[in-house]
């Protein structure tokens, strides 16, 4: 199956509501407005969301006749999140190097290395423990 061909869905006007009823939450929560210090559940609606579309491709793949590529899925998520990935942390850094102090700055390079290779997970988990008080800033 072609990555176009597999790419290919239709716009639910249902799920980019949900979408952004989420992000409103998240971002509103971030923000401390009063009534959203729940606001975090935007991001578990983001994941089942993410859960529901990513099965719609794969069920879609397996029943086609040229069947379901694994390796044609990740490329394709991959050409999707990177070049954003990228775009976010240059201007991440370029902002960085304007405001930041150095020691700062060095943070932030060091967070956008981890960022860009996925391991910033392993990054955050080695400097706090699960169960520690810091960690729940993370």
């Amino acid at each position: 199956m072609s990555l176009k061909n597999q790419n290919k869905t239709e716009f639910r006007r249902d799920i980019n509501g949900l979408r952004a009823w989420a992000v409103i939450c998240v971002v509103l929560y971030h923000f401390g407005v009063p009534g959203f210090n729940g606001g975090f559940v935007g991001v578990d609606v983001f994941f089942v969301i993410s859960g529901f579309l990513m099965t719609g491709i794969i069920i879609k793949g397996l029943e086609s006749k040229n069947g379901f590529s694994i390796s044609s899925f990740y490329i394709a998520r991959a050409r999707r999140i990177i070049p954003a990935l990228i775009a976010l942390c240059a201007a991440l850094v370029f902002i960085g190097w304007s405001l930041l102090p150095a020691g700062e700055y060095s943070t932030l390079s060091i967070n956008t290395i981890t960022a860009l290779t996925f391991t910033s997970n392993i990054k955050f988990w080695r400097e706090t423990g699960y169960f520690f008080e810091d960690s729940k800033y993370n």
